[in-house]
Order: C-alpha cells, then structure tokens, then sequence
C-alpha cells in the first residue's frame, strides 16, 4: 500500500523553475531616509500599498522619491491571476475610513500626483467603483493641487458601474490589459481581453478630459506580432498611454517566465508604438504601472498641449 501524502498545491500549480535575472534588471534606493520615512506613513495610517503586496521591483527607488501606490479595498483578491504575486481569498470588509487614511497619507507625504489601485472584489454589487469615487473624491478635496490617477479592476459584469469612479475628479484613468488574448486563460483566467477593451474605451467615451492608460507585459510566451496587435487595439480604444514592462514570476508556482527581453526590444517595442500614434509610450524591463506616474503625467499634459497646438479641433 502507498501510504505517499500528495499534496494539492504541487498538483494543481506545477513547480515552474525561476530564471536567473539579468544584469540588466537591477532596483535602486535614491535615498534611504525618505525611504523609511515613506515606510512610516504607509505604515503609520495602516495602509495597504501594491508597492508591497504585489513585491514591486522598483519599490526601493520609488519609495525613496515619496511615490507610492495606494491599494485600496484590502489586501486579498477574489481572482487567482496566475502572475501576480497579491493573495487571494475570501476579502474583507470595506473600511469607511480608508478616503480619509488615504488622502491623510497624500497630504503627509506631499504628494505632487497620486496612484490609487485596488484589488478585484467581485463579491461586491458594483465591484468597489463606489468605494473608489469615495477615496478619490476625499483625497481631491484635501489635496487639490495633487493630480489622481486611478488604476482599476475590469468591473467585469459589474454594468456601468465603472462610471461612478469616472464621475470622480481624477486625471488618469488606468486599467491593465496584461497580456496578449491567446494567453489570457491561462494568465488571467478571471478576465476577459475583450471586456478590458471595452472598458478602456468606454471610459474614454464617458470622459474626454481623462487620459486613458494600460499596460501590457512581455515574457510570458507571446510573440512581436500579438504584441503589435495589442498596441493597435489599444490604439482603436482611445488610449493614450502604454507602459510595457517585463513580467518577473513571482515564485515557483506562478505562470513561468519564458524568457528575458533585452533593453534594446524594450527600445523597438517603443518606437512601433510611437508609430501607433499613443501620446505617451514607457517601455523598460522595470517599467510599471506606476513607476515614473508623476512625471509621466506631465509629460501627457505637455503632449496633449502639443497636439491640440497642431489640432485645434481636436
């Protein structure tokens, strides 16, 4: 008889070997005092950071320039996402107080533009848009020269709920697409590629004023031409802004790294999307979401001032 104990875990998520990283992705801390002292009103005003959850890499310099990115709605994730590094599990309870703890947070650190994310909470009816209205709205009230940028769940089967969030007075409105639509059942099995697009769009569509943005990861298995298409659905969308970054597997049982792409790709992928007539392009092994927010938001203001200069009509 075979007394052997299978475990579960090893069963259902198959151990995928980590690569050895590149010389080329490195993190760096600017200044170590501003640092910790990022650390203490994250932590002091017992806030949730994707910074943290999801293990940032860029975490260290960010930090130490005062730019963090506040998560929203807790800690745990109604979806398994197969490359994120965020726990999922049964969410707890919204906190009425979390506007207030975040625009708290914003005014201590002094910060010139704001990211506010959540994680996926499909057991609430209208998926946390009005719980992001509600942080965005307080956060403008009590810093009104600080510029928000929102990077939200898809709100999938949720309806128009997303428009509560949009009724907000935010200035960029985020939402990842992730990856290319042939490796979303396995990546991102909770999502739909089509849904994303859609709401990126519609978001477009329901507020003119905000800049829309979305970003994509390579190294999980696409090729350059599904890449490409990405950009021009993204492009068919309205949106103005990409970031593309290089995925890092999280751990042995996350979706496996299928290869490093060298600087110089990050450089090409780039230039297409320019061609593609995006308003702003951030594309490096380390760029995310959120690395560079604030200066990237300025370089979307002084692009947009550009074109309606040679548009006026538009």
């Amino acid at each position: 008889m075979n007394n052997k104990v299978r475990h579960p875990e090893k069963v259902n998520k198959p151990i995928n070997p980590i690569k050895k990283k590149p010389e080329w992705i490195r993190s760096k801390i600017v200044d170590s005092k501003i640092f910790f002292q990022t650390k203490k009103v994250v932590n002091q005003n017992n806030l949730v950071t994707v910074c943290q959850e999801a293990n940032c890499p860029n975490i260290t310099e960010c930090w130490s320039k005062k730019h963090a990115t506040f998560m929203i709605m807790g800690d745990t994730c109604t979806r398994a996402c197969a490359f994120c590094d965020v726990k999922t599990g049964k969410p707890i309870s919204l906190d009425i107080f979390e506007p207030v703890k975040i625009s708290n947070a914003v005014k201590k650190l002094n910060l010139k533009h704001v990211v506010i994310t959540s994680v996926d909470r499909d057991d609430l009816k209208d998926g946390g848009a009005n719980h992001f209205y509600k942080v965005v709205k307080t956060t403008r009230e009590k810093n009104p020269n600080t510029s928000i940028e929102v990077l939200t769940p898809d709100f999938l089967r949720k309806g128009d709920a997303y428009k509560k969030v949009l009724k907000a007075d935010l200035d960029v409105f985020n939402h990842n697409i992730e990856t290319v639509p042939r490796l979303y059942t396995k990546v991102r099995p909770g999502a739909r590629y089509f849904a994303s697009l859609e709401l990126l769009k519609n978001a477009k569509q329901c507020n003119k004023k905000v800049f829309t943005k979305s970003g994509i990861m390579v190294g999980l298995g696409e090729n350059k031409e599904e890449i490409i298409q990405v950009m021009d659905d993204l492009r068919s969308a309205e949106v103005d802004f990409i970031t593309i970054g290089q995925y890092l597997q999280p751990s042995a049982k996350h979706h496996p790294l299928h290869r490093y792409y060298h600087p110089n790709e990050f450089k090409e992928l780039a230039s297409i999307a320019k061609t593609k007539g995006f308003l702003l392009v951030s594309s490096s092994p380390l760029t995310r979401s959120s690395y560079h927010a604030d200066e990237d938001f300025r370089k979307l203001q002084d692009a947009r001032n550009k074109k309606l200069e040679c548009h006026p009509q538009q």
